[in-house]
């Protein structure tokens, strides 16, 4: 099959944010199938952004849609969402290039991208896919509380209404968004679930993280009996003040907590750490993808958690949970969702989230048991990941939901 997968955001391990197109476009290539990927020249999730109107990236074909650059979620980001699904609606046979697809594959955050993926799919009679990531409009009127009939969510709403009336079928990252989308007007038949997952290759010759770095961290494990670690996002929705919270609790203990990455909100989680005199808990700067195995090896548990949110009801996908799987290690999940990915696996212990009571006794609920059981307990949540979570089982996963609709 020729498959065209639109993503205004679509990124690559050397271009940043975001990765999900990348992975699903190399395992079908190596299946058999020709993809390109057509993304918009600047993107606000990438570390870099493309150089070339065309681009190879580890044989992963791209073609790039010039867009505005801007900052934040103001008029510049709207423009460019505006920019990129004009081009591709009213020049698409120019964008495109001789390129034929026998599938299109609408995968941008928002939903106006399928006003271009089913005009070319109507124009060489191929199929049309919605690729749902987050819920637009519901997203911004439940998190931002926007109107239902403020001007910009009566927009997106007209197009995910659209998306609905007019596809082959609906993907989602997300199992319970058939709840919302049935609601829309999608037939409950045309719906799949396909979530994120990981790479294996990654996993197989990591890059070691830097001496500077394992030093410090060998100095943590040093004094402590059990560390348990956090990599990501440090941003209001990752519930870190909790973890905190939970972290200054266990302060006599010789517990120690981890956090490693970067965000909005890591300079005032420091100074907050550095005021109250929280001695347990160590920040670190990101690093790079390609290190994420070795350092997550170094940890004894892992945390992930999320505040309470009516959107969690559709269900959740984090990558970073079937990174922490991947790892072998147990987890300690703060979550009131739709799905739990760690009570599916059994590696590890969920709570409720918001509570820092929860997360401590859960973490000395896990630190308290033999390294044999935490080992056990971590080799579940692996197992898992390898037999539901890898992108070839994923990517298959899709290319089953384009052979039923193209039969």
């Amino acid at each position: 099959m020729k498959i065209l997968l639109i993503n205004h955001y679509a990124g690559s391990p050397q271009l940043g944010m975001e990765f999900r197109p990348y992975y699903m476009a190399r395992e079908w290539q190596k299946s058999g199938h020709e993809v390109l990927i057509v993304g918009a020249t600047f993107s606000h999730l990438r570390k870099r952004q493309p150089q070339l109107s065309d681009e190879v990236i580890d044989g992963v074909h791209y073609r790039w849609v010039k867009t505005n650059a801007y900052k934040g979620n103001g008029i510049g980001r709207i423009r460019s969402m505006f920019s990129f699904v004009w081009q591709l609606k009213y020049r698409f046979k120019k964008i495109l290039r001789g390129f034929v697809p026998d599938i299109v594959i609408a995968s941008s955050t928002y939903p106006l991208d399928n006003y271009p993926a089913n005009k070319i799919a109507d124009h060489y009679g191929a199929k049309f896919i919605y690729e749902i990531h987050d819920l637009w409009p519901l997203s911004p009127m439940e998190l931002g509380g926007y109107s239902p009939k403020h001007p910009f969510i009566r927009v997106m709403q007209r197009a995910e209404d659209f998306a609905y009336a007019n596809v082959d079928a609906v993907v989602s990252m997300l199992p319970k968004a058939i709840d919302h989308a049935e609601e829309r007007g999608l037939s409950r038949e045309k719906f799949y679930y396909v979530p994120n997952g990981i790479v294996e290759e990654d996993w197989e010759n990591p890059q070691d993280i830097s001496d500077g770095l394992r030093s410090e961290i060998e100095a943590i494990k040093a004094k402590s009996d059990c560390v348990v670690g956090y990599l990501g996002g440090h941003a209001v929705s990752n519930c870190l003040d909790i973890f905190i919270d939970a972290a200054k609790i266990l302060t006599e203990k010789r517990i120690s907590f981890v956090l490693v990455g970067s965000g909005v909100e890591k300079k005032r989680l420091v100074q907050r750490v550095a005021d109250e005199g929280i001695k347990n808990v160590f920040f670190f700067d990101p690093i790079p993808k390609t290190q994420v195995p070795s350092l997550l090896s170094l940890m004894d548990l892992l945390f992930i958690g999320w505040n309470k949110n009516p959107l969690y009801r559709f269900g959740i996908s984090p990558n970073k949970i079937f990174d922490y799987e991947m790892a072998g290690k147990p987890i300690v999940h703060a979550v009131e969702a739709a799905n739990d990915p760690v009570a599916e696996a059994g590696c590890g212990i969920s709570v409720e989230p918001e509570n820092p009571d929860a997360i401590a006794d859960a973490v000395m609920k896990l630190a308290s048991v033999s390294a044999s059981e935490r080992d056990e307990m971590g080799r579940k949540g692996h197992d898992y990941v390898l037999k539901y979570h890898t992108y070839s089982v994923l990517s298959q996963k899709f290319v089953d939901v384009m052979d039923k609709i193209s039969k």
